[in-house]
């Protein structure tokens, strides 16, 4: 039993040795790119504001189309995701949804990692390959959360956070169809966001469909009793969420900067 032991630990650290290898190989290549793909963004940038006008009102430029958008999706949630989520939480007993939540956050540091890791934030990235190990061998998949409990800490990082550690500005405001707040900046990168995502992109598209709607519908379950508090104390919703989205997302680029900078 104790042999048997010993050589599930031996094939764990190897598995963490070939992750951290892949995760440095990936970030050199990445690196090569970093540059080209600064320069298309903040040309891509500078033709839609050339095109559309936008810039004029530095603090909501699209605030016509970014309200239309906002009222979609206002309809969308009342009448889909939020009576979904509720109906969701109210039969999936609290652990299932503890579950499902670290399942698809302990996914998520895959990318984190990469992003962290082109931000020049490689100790982050290696602590991010290194949770990701430690959840899916000995925490069920990413079920459990056993990386935090033994001191690595969980971080956010997506493609749109590293342009604008790299210097690419915003850009306006923007409100998604259901995607929701972004800014001109996060919606270019979004794309590649979803490339980045091993379960919707590296899956079969039924695996990927049911996971995706699974995941939207947990998250939106979280957010329940957030989004009353907002409903409840905010006199514009709207005006609201583009605030605390714009300064969530300065907060998030400063601090990565300021890691790579140390």
């Amino acid at each position: 039993m104790s042999f048997q032991f010993l050589n599930h630990i031996q094939l764990s650290s190897f598995a963490l040795r070939v992750l951290i290898l892949c995760a440095i190989g990936f970030s050199m290549t990445a690196c090569s790119t970093v540059t080209k793909v600064k320069s298309k963004a903040l040309v891509t940038l500078e033709k839609v504001s050339e095109t559309t006008g936008i810039g004029n009102n530095p603090d909501d430029p699209l605030e016509g189309f970014n309200r239309s958008m906002f009222n979609f999706n206002e309809s969308l949630d009342a009448s889909v995701l939020k009576p979904t989520a509720q109906a969701y939480q109210s039969v999936t007993p609290d652990f299932v949804q503890t579950g499902i939540g670290n399942f698809f956050s302990n996914i998520g540091d895959v990318w984190t990692a990469v992003n962290n890791v082109l931000q020049g934030n490689i100790g982050d990235g290696v602590n991010d390959i290194l949770r990701f190990g430690v959840n899916t061998t000995f925490g069920l998949a990413g079920l459990i959360d056993i990386a935090s409990a033994a001191g690595m800490p969980k971080h956010r990082a997506d493609f749109g956070q590293t342009l604008g550690v790299w210097g690419v500005p915003s850009g306006p405001f923007v409100m998604l169809p259901v995607l929701g707040a972004s800014t001109l900046r996060d919606t270019i990168a979004t794309p590649i966001d979803f490339k980045g995502d091993i379960l919707y992109s590296q899956t079969s598209t039924a695996v990927k469909n049911s996971t995706s709607v699974l995941k939207v519908i947990d998250k939106r379950a979280a957010a329940l009793d957030a989004v009353s508090l907002i409903e409840e104390a905010a006199l514009d919703k709207y005006v609201f969420i583009r605030g605390a989205y714009l300064q969530r997302r300065e907060s998030q680029i400063s601090a990565g900067k300021k890691e790579e900078q140390e």
